[in-house]
């Protein structure tokens, strides 16, 4: 599950209820602070890179779940936390009457990774997790539609080559969730591979969830 700060949907809290998975991201450069032990500001983070460690010493790699696809700001109807108010039409994919958003996730938005700023945003993120917490690698929620060019599936595209050409980046595991809800998003088998079937891949070559290689 996504450790990466998030919001609870609204339609859960009008009625009471909890988002315990996760997946509803705000902060791609910290751990939320629910699943700290203590309640000292900032702790979380110290108690992450203190788990990474214990994890470390035991012989057990740590892969990051990781939620680029969306945001927690929903629709058109959802809230404005922060990207919506910095640049919308520039951080989410948009329909042709530019109020509505592409949905290629179900949740309501897709974060624009074909641009260069969120695409920076993205890479600056993977860095911090690698080499300020420590993490082994991740596993990239709807894998497909960051592999979106303006909107097919793009294998070449921009986001796979500066993984590969990233010298921090691209010394990490890496696992797909091969597919999102848009047209060409089943991608099952087409993600980049190492050719190790059972393991993750190195060097921007993909395991494939949902194909049976796993970590």
């Amino acid at each position: 599950m996504p450790v990466q700060h998030f919001v609870n949907n609204r339609h859960l809290v009008e009625k009471g209820l909890t988002n315990y998975w996760g997946y509803n991201t705000i902060g791609f450069f910290a751990p939320d602070c629910r699943y700290a032990s203590g309640s000292k500001e900032g702790g979380q983070v110290a108690e992450f890179k203190g788990m990474v460690k214990a994890l470390h010493r035991a012989g057990i790699e740590v892969i990051l779940d990781v939620v680029y696809n969306h945001t927690a700001e929903g629709n058109h109807l959802g809230p404005t936390l922060c990207f919506k108010g910095a640049d919308n039409q520039e951080y989410y994919r948009l329909c042709e009457d530019r109020r509505y958003y592409m949905d290629f996730t179900g949740t309501g938005n897709t974060l624009n990774a074909h641009f260069p700023p969120v695409l920076r945003l993205i890479m600056d993120s993977l860095r911090y997790w690698i080499t300020k917490m420590h993490v082994d690698g991740f596993r990239f929620d709807l894998a497909s539609a960051l592999a979106r060019g303006l909107e097919e599936v793009n294998m070449l595209g921009s986001f796979f080559s500066i993984m590969h050409q990233d010298p921090i980046i691209s010394q990490v595991k890496f696992i797909a969730e091969p597919w999102d809800l848009g047209e060409g998003g089943y991608q099952v088998g087409n993600f980049p591979q190492n050719g190790r079937s059972g393991t993750a891949g190195t060097g921007t070559a993909f395991g494939t969830f949902g194909e049976g290689r796993i970590a």
